[in-house]
């Protein structure tokens, strides 16, 4: 059992956490500037804005599209994928539960089916759910085995990953605006009508009949006036931050088996890791086994909503990356010739702001029930628990209109969004987002109004996994 969180919940996470102690930071001022009012240009209208072009956003803009909205996407980077990609999580979390049957499926699916060998590994179809010893053996080393249960969870090419992200959008018909930063919604009488961008060519509009904020952090909903909780348990790592980074020249499965076949030493090697360099991580399997991954250290304390400890975290992460390489490059078995490949182009951000709804998604819908609002089921943390019903409400915000809130800043609990933040469920709820965005577009009705069992039948009509509510009524 995990240690209890302030809010009653569980730690379910045990990897290592660092909470260090943070520079002075620069001496802030309280001076103020007075900022001219000014006429927006209006950029383009459409029906569906999506503000952030990660799993989330992507997986909205491209179901809401293929539903024939007119959809636009804004996005700061120059691809598409966010965590995914450009923050090289490309360790995908479990797509299937613990009898091995794949319940996040959709647009999360036809995705992972685009890449072809070479560009994606892991367990192969029939090996998931398996409770065999030496299969989990092997796939616990490879970020793919938990609870003595096998799972589908793959490793991918991070730039496969965005040009097919890219090729899907493009076929759907979705409008892309790189380079483009969300920077404030427009609200009209309490409803999102758009958002204003800042680029090169300066502060530009999008109106659109209903905006989908997938910003990661809730940057948009927070900004219109809608409820948001911050809090995370420093203790769990879905509250700590860090640049994660590929070395490449590596034999990882030298290092797999100095780690599984070689205990104590293995152990000592850790040990003097951490003693040299005190904020200290173990590598994880890419898919190659001549690319290693580090997902860490992970750094806590810090917020990801605000700019110094965005920065600070930054400086620290590409610090310990040189380290890290000279440290595993005279100490690890299949690093000598290790390089420094690649440090991600984003942040890897864990938690920011978690909505306020009228129907968060608690630890206490752990038990197996069925959310009326139901639109995608997940798998749980562990064995013990069923999977777990996402409902509608947890992205429909409750204090503003016009707008939707998938991924990571949905509204749940501390310990459902441990889980709840991973990239296969923002996949999930991203895509149930655009969905609901289309019909509220096509309807000329708010977000909270679209008729669920429309909403359910389109999304299972795009191959999303639900329930069946022979018992419930829904509207």
């Amino acid at each position: 059992m995990g240690s209890l969180n302030e809010d009653g919940g569980r730690l379910f996470f045990r990897s290592e956490t660092f909470a260090i102690k943070r520079s002075e930071g620069r001496r802030g001022s309280d001076r103020n500037v007075q900022e001219p009012a000014q006429t927006v240009p209006v950029h383009t209208e459409c029906d569906v804005l999506v503000v952030g072009g990660g799993p989330a956003g992507t997986a909205a803009a491209i179901a809401a599209a293929r539903l024939g909205a007119d959809v636009v996407l804004l996005e700061r980077y120059n691809h598409l994928g966010g965590l995914s990609t450009g923050g090289l999580v490309i360790w995908i979390d479990r797509m299937s539960d613990w009898s091995g049957r794949v319940v996040i499926r959709g647009f999360a699916e036809e995705l992972l089916s685009r890449l072809t060998p070479g560009k994606i590994a892991g367990p192969p179809k029939a090996d998931w759910g398996s409770r065999d010893p030496t299969k989990v053996a092997y796939w616990s080393l490879r970020t793919a085995a938990y609870n003595d249960t096998v799972t589908h969870s793959p490793t991918l090419d991070p730039e496969w990953l965005k040009a097919e992200s890219l090729a899907m959008a493009l076929e759907a018909g979705v409008h892309l605006v790189f380079h483009a930063w969300g920077a404030r919604p427009i609200v009209e009488d309490g409803k999102v009508a758009g958002c204003i961008f800042e680029s090169k060519e300066g502060r530009r509009a999008v109106l659109a009949k209903v905006t989908i904020d997938a910003t990661g952090d809730g940057d948009l909903y927070a900004r219109a006036g809608a409820g948001f909780e911050s809090n995370v348990d420093i203790r769990d790592i879905h509250g700590c931050m860090n640049t994660a980074w590929l070395f490449g020249g590596v034999d990882m499965d030298a290092f797999l088996a100095f780690r599984a076949e070689t205990p104590d030493q293995f152990s000592d090697f850790m040990a003097r890791g951490r003693e040299r360099l005190r904020f200290f991580e173990k590598p994880v399997v890419s898919w190659r086994r001549d690319i290693a991954v580090f997902m860490g250290p992970r750094l806590a304390g810090y917020s990801a909503l605000k700019v110094e400890d965005l920065s600070e975290v930054e400086i620290r992460s590409h610090q310990l990356m040189l380290e890290h390489l000279a440290f595993y490059r005279e100490n690890a078995p299949g690093f000598g010739n290790a390089f420094i490949m690649l440090s991600a182009p984003q942040l890897g951000v864990r938690h920011g702001r978690r909505l306020a709804s009228a129907g968060p998604l608690t630890r206490e819908m752990w038990d197996g029930r069925v959310a009326a609002d139901e639109i995608g089921v997940s798998p749980s943390l562990a064995p013990k628990f069923a999977n777990v019903s996402v409902p509608y409400s947890s992205i429909v915000p409750r204090d503003v209109r016009g707008l939707l809130a998938p991924g990571r800043h949905l509204a749940c609990d501390t310990t459902s969004h441990s889980f709840m933040r991973e990239i296969p469920q923002c996949w999930l709820t991203g895509q149930a987002a655009g969905v609901a965005a289309a019909i509220a577009a096509d309807h000329c009705c708010d977000v909270a109004d679209v008729p669920v069992r429309e909403l359910r039948e389109r999304l299972g009509a795009q191959g999303a996994y639900l329930n069946p509510l022979k018992e419930i009524a829904i509207p």
